[in-house]
């Protein structure tokens, strides 16, 4: 007799797939690859909640599925270590972050268990390991010994760089360098003494050091990204962030900007997704003008896309970061700017563009001269103009740019209007283009025109020339923090040079604290006797969050080679990554540092494919469903959610674990809230009904749901099935902990054909009946042809239509039954692995054949045909498919229904469209 004990069957198998090695995966060129990859989580301290898992169980079942299918499937899981939570944990309390890391990791490790995930664990990674960062390393150090051609539109070794130097210096030279690189013959470069030679290479470098504005917070000793700022304060912990200008190693992310653009075009992934990469890389087409200081040797460059537009500008503007502002502020302005820029530095770029409503700016009390008419305008500073962007100097044109007209009504500067059609707007910017009017030279043309030949008298008069320009700027790859993967590098008189790679990994040394030095120096810097070969400093900052991740889909095809970072028979057998499965937080960071850095290594010849990531899906959010409870304001009582408009109430929120399909647990609730032991519930009915809000589930919303309790109280294969049946993998989705019974009883169910309620199994070896055969195919074909599309949701709902036709058919049969095992098993692999063996298979249900749809089998006998007279639907016949169309129109003329709409007249034509409808025109 046979139970169907959820928790002692899923322990079981899950023992068995772990003791038996099922998912261990191995490079076999005699068979077709799959490779499919969630995005690796960071092991926060909180584990996993439902949300979680939403993607890791959608790539689990198509990995299952491929692998049914033939394919020898790499599905690996691994961990995004390095992390500042640690970090700040290790701060507060002196633990090591490896500590904290290690069982966090754990932690996730046994959930990511608990619900039945096929990953091949010796292939993990975590990006903390010295074993794995030893080739992060090792990817910086030929990063540094590279350079971009233009010319071949790839990264070479630097070493061919310094032939070219020694035989021409750098004139002709096509390549990705620093703006301010001069020109030099080869006489000149050979005259450099070495220590010239390495300082000159760092501005061709792929990654180099340089002086960089950052979002530095004092607070936590690091410098954060863009998104983890916000409103001028750090995303965790909520301090004061401020711009700061700070000597960081880059990466030249932009020598690539080209091609990671172009390349967009050959991928799988969402249009959406594209276009937010197309976005950040912003590529432009323009010009860049100059604007000599009036009384100052001093030249200002303004990058524009709108040259046309040159005569109606009236001020210039610069970003509050600009190097100059110094210089060009006069004496009787200097109060007004020093506040000015004090405050607007504190501010991220993020910000700044976003805030389109805010109008500030200062006057220099300087003044440049249109390089176009002579004429004087004023020059003033705005934080809406980004040093990051172009030159960090703004051509302004109120008449045609928004931020530019707010900005001239605010401080009451001039409007020129040079469009025709303008000059009576009330805001002629809302007219971008047309003919050109009090624009001396460009008068009378078309704006179009009038763009080419402003560049044109431009680059002839040396007063400017044409431009690409890229939104995107080089990434900084500096993080002034102790967790974090150690730079490779050590100095010498400042410059830079590259540890010895027989030298790697280098490993972070042992520190007294957590935080940096009392002089603001990285932690590294509290490293005793930490030098190179005992006589040169290391670097102390370490590399950003992002470097293990943006290679780590490679590591897994290889994971225990200790020879390289992959070796070559396991790239070119693994190749791209099929199926890629993650957020789209990661659409401008992870994705495209991972894309960068894939471009190099297959550029320097390491790799054999230019993108990583063939097909990608974001998956939506499982929302969480929050509870509200409803508080008399100034009185100690809570009234019920069907009460709260007869009252002045206060809204609060309550644990979602203590409310049971919106009722409270009053209880629990007091005793969670001690302050609210002795308040008073109005009750509705003689309950205490919750509000409800679906929001995004966070631990600061008490709405999060642990797996683990679902686990325990439905079962891993229930979670699974119900996440996917929530909608589509793409749409965000609240969770509904009530409607997970209908999936749990749909297991059960389905355990109800293989055992009756005794416990008896009764499955029997009959042959199957043709309506039953029909109905497993039908499910056979619908469930593969929809896993292909992603479509899990209508899956789950094809399985329980299948099951409600074979109870009714009453179908106990194996040659069924064993089938629709197969077919179930990548949605619920441990119920299925359970009812394979008492089947009586001896190997597991994962290494077994998905069926063989047959289409004879879901054939239809005969069709329903709509009978159309002129055009009209007057009645339905049914015919066998194979009725000879001769019988057929006898049967559609001698119909009663027919007869009385033709009234006794003769068809003109009877027309038979097989197995789709039948026209009578009369």
């Amino acid at each position: 007799m046979a139970e169907y004990n959820i928790n002692d069957i899923e322990k079981k198998w899950q023992d068995y797939w772990k003791k038996n090695q099922v998912y261990k995966v191995t490079t076999d060129p005699s068979r077709p690859k799959f490779y499919v990859l969630d995005m690796f989580p960071y092991p926060s301290g909180a584990g996993l909640h439902v949300g979680h898992p939403l993607g890791y169980i959608a790539s689990d079942i198509v990995a299952r599925f491929k692998r049914l299918k033939g394919f020898n499937v790499l599905h690996p899981m691994g961990f995004d270590a390095f992390g500042l939570p640690a970090e700040q944990y290790a701060i507060d309390t002196g633990q090591h972050p490896a500590i904290t890391t290690a069982q966090n990791i754990e932690k996730y490790k046994e959930q990511l268990n608990n619900l039945g995930f096929s990953y091949d664990w010796d292939r993990e990674v975590q990006t903390c390991d010295p074993s794995y960062y030893k080739w992060t390393q090792w990817i910086f150090m030929q990063l540094f010994n590279s350079w971009y051609d233009k010319k071949t539109g790839k990264a070479l070794a630097i070493e061919s760089l310094i032939e070219i130097l020694n035989q021409q210096g750098n004139a002709g030279l096509s390549a990705a360098c620093d703006d301010d690189t001069p020109e030099i013959s080869a006489e000149e470069w050979k005259a450099f003494s070495d220590e010239e030679k390495a300082a000159f290479l760092l501005k061709y470098r792929l990654t180099y050091p340089a002086d960089s504005m950052v979002n530095w917070c004092p607070a936590l000793g690091t410098v954060l990204a863009n998104d983890e700022v916000k409103d001028g304060f750090s995303e965790r912990g909520g301090h004061p962030v401020e711009r700061k200008k700070m000597k960081q190693w880059m990466m030249r992310i932009t020598a690539y900007a080209d091609r990671l653009l172009e390349n967009l075009e050959k991928l799988n992934w969402s249009e959406a997704l594209k276009e937010m990469q197309r976005n950040w890389i912003g590529k432009s087409y323009g010009c860049e003008l100059d604007f000599k200081v009036v009384g100052k040797d001093i030249t200002l460059t303004a990058f524009t896309t709108r040259s046309d537009t040159i005569y109606g500008v009236t001020y210039v503007v610069l970003a509050p970061e600009h190097e100059l502002i110094e210089t060009l502020t006069t004496p009787d302005q200097k109060e007004a700017v020093d506040a000015y820029v004090s405050a607007a530095k504190n501010r991220s770029e993020r910000e700044r563009m976003a805030d389109v409503k805010t109008v500030s700016g200062v006057f220099t009390g300087s003044f440049v001269v249109n390089p176009f008419n002579n004429e004087e305008v004023p020059l003033w500073i705005a934080d809406y103009v980004l040093a990051g962007y172009g030159t960090g100097v703004v051509m302004a044109v109120p008449s045609s740019d928004d931020r530019d007209f707010r900005f001239a009504r605010h401080f009451d500067l001039p409007v020129r209007c040079v469009i025709e059609g303008t000059e009576e707007m009330a805001d002629p910017t809302e007219k971008k283009h047309g003919k050109m009017i009090n624009s001396g030279i460009l008068n009378g043309m078309e704006s179009t025109d009038a763009i080419t030949a402003a560049n044109n008298y431009a680059a002839e008069k040396g007063i400017g020339k044409p431009k690409v320009n890229y939104r995107m700027r080089d990434a900084v790859f500096s993080r002034q923090r102790y967790w974090g993967e150690p730079v490779p590098v050590h100095f010498k008189n400042g410059i830079p040079h590259l540890i010895d790679e027989k030298d790697l990994p280098l490993e972070l040394p042992p520190v007294d604290e957590y935080k940096p030095t009392e002089t603001g120096e990285p932690p590294l810097a509290r490293a005793k006797d930490w030098k190179y070969k005992g006589d040169f400093d290391y670097e102390h900052t370490t590399m950003p969050g992002w470097a293990g991740s943006s290679w780590y889909f490679l590591r897994y095809m290889d994971a225990t080679n200790d020879r390289e970072f992959v070796s070559s028979d396991a790239v070119k057998y693994w190749n791209e990554v099929d199926l890629y499965i993650g957020g789209t937080e990661h659409a401008t960071g992870h994705l495209l540092y991972s894309r960068f850095w894939n471009m190099f290594l297959y550029d320097r010849g390491f790799i054999f494919h230019e993108e990583p990531f063939r097909r990608l899906v974001n998956q939506g959010m499982i929302q969480g469903r929050s509870n509200m409870v409803y508080k008399l304001k100034d009185q100690n009582k809570f009234v019920s959610e069907g009460l709260k408009d007869d009252y002045e109430v206060i809204e609060l929120r309550a644990d979602v674990n203590m409310v049971d399909h919106d009722i409270l647990d009053i209880e629990a609730f007091k005793k969670w809230r001690p302050e609210y032991s002795d308040a008073e519930f109005v009750l509705e009915g003689g309950k205490y009904k919750c509000g409800v809000v679906v929001e995004k589930m966070s631990k600061s919303k008490y709405n999060t749901i642990n797996p683990d309790d679902m686990v325990s109280k439905y079962g891993a294969d229930t979670l699974r099935m119900y996440e996917m049946f929530l909608g589509p993998i793409e749409m965000s989705k609240p969770w509904n902990t009530a409607g997970i019974d209908g999936v749990a009883k749909f297991l059960r169910r389905f355990w109800m054909l293989f055992f009756d309620d005794k416990g008896k199994y009764r499955v029997n070896d009959e042959n199957p009946a043709a309506e039953e055969l029909k109905v497993l195919h039908k499910t056979i074909k619908k469930v593969q042809d929809d896993i292909e599309q992603l479509s899990f949701n209508t899956c789950v709902s094809e399985f329980m239509i299948c099951l409600n036709q074979l109870t009714q058919l009453k179908c106990y049969k194996k040659a069924i039954l064993q089938e629709l095992v197969v077919v179930l098993s990548p949605f619920a692999p441990h119920l299925c692995e359970e009812l394979w063996h008492h089947l009586g298979n001896a190997d597991s249900v994962v290494n077994a054949a998905y069926p063989v749809f047959n289409p004879q089998y879901v054939q239809e006998a005969s069709f329903e045909y709509p009978i159309m007279i002129n055009g009209k639907l007057r009645a339905k016949i049914s015919f066998a498919v194979d009725a000879p169309q001769d019988a057929m129109k006898e049967t559609v003329l001698g119909n009663e229904i027919v007869q009385k709409w033709l009234d006794g007249k003769a068809p003109k034509n009877i027309i038979v469209v097989p197995n789709k409808i039948i026209n009578v025109v009369v």
